[in-house]
């Protein structure tokens, strides 16, 4: 057996920011009234998180590369037939990421234009009809029981691979660092400081444009008429 890097530390950390940002977009939205604005900026946060972990799929270490994980479904038949031998995501979880990130994506856009119908108007309300948000306001508030049932599902299958196929898969989610046999993988490679800044500002930039500095303010008032007595 040997020790492998496995995670490098923007996944790990992208992995526990999101769970973060989500309990407390959830407990937020629970308490309501001024707890709007944290909802709001949990959200935002939600929005770079997917941002970044997107474009670190594609320039980050080997392990969190799409290309690494994602595959057709042949690779998932051998999987499922028990011919897989490899590290980190498998084919079946790979399909559980790429709903993961979907999923909460579509629930972070749709609440950018959502409305509470009382006092909160997400950053991106101005963009759209009143119809419109409040069709997307409905879809913002159904999803989230799809989420907690996907969510549910991403747990179970945690608990799964660690207490029956004896496979911890939070250990390295922690560390970094994974225990395989020897031969059958190598260190990550990728990933620089390079990759991580130009995923970075890919990412800030996403917030910025989703927290509607770039919508234009609504026109002034007119003003009102002046009594002069007439």
């Amino acid at each position: 057996m040997t020790t492998i890097r496995l995670w490098d530390l923007p996944v790990r950390l992208f992995h526990w920011l999101l769970v973060l940002a989500v309990v407390g977009a959830i407990a937020t939205t629970k308490l309501g009234g001024s707890w709007m604005v944290w909802h709001e900026r949990f959200g935002l946060l939600v929005v770079g998180l997917l941002a970044f972990r997107i474009a670190w799929g594609f320039l980050g270490s080997s392990y969190a590369r799409f290309t690494r994980f994602v595959r057709g479904p042949g690779a998932i038949m051998t999987y499922l037939k028990g011919g897989w031998k490899g590290v980190g995501h498998n084919p079946l979880g790979a399909l559980s990421v790429l709903a993961l990130i979907g999923l909460f994506g579509f629930q972070a856009v749709t609440g950018l234009f959502a409305n509470d119908e009382i006092a909160f108007y997400g950053p991106l309300y101005p963009l759209v009809s009143s119809d419109l948000s409040g069709t997307l306001s409905g879809w913002h508030r159904q999803t989230e029981w799809y989420l907690y049932g996907l969510v549910a599902l991403h747990v179970a299958a945690v608990m799964f691979y660690t207490h029956v196929k004896k496979d911890n898969l939070v250990k390295p989610m922690i560390t970094g660092r994974k225990v395989v046999s020897q031969g059958r993988a190598e260190d990550a490679k990728g990933g620089g400081a390079m990759e991580f800044v130009v995923s970075l500002v890919l990412a800030l930039a996403v917030v910025w444009a989703a927290s509607g500095e770039l919508v234009s303010p609504p026109p002034a008032p007119a003003p009102a008429p002046q009594d002069l007595g007439w």
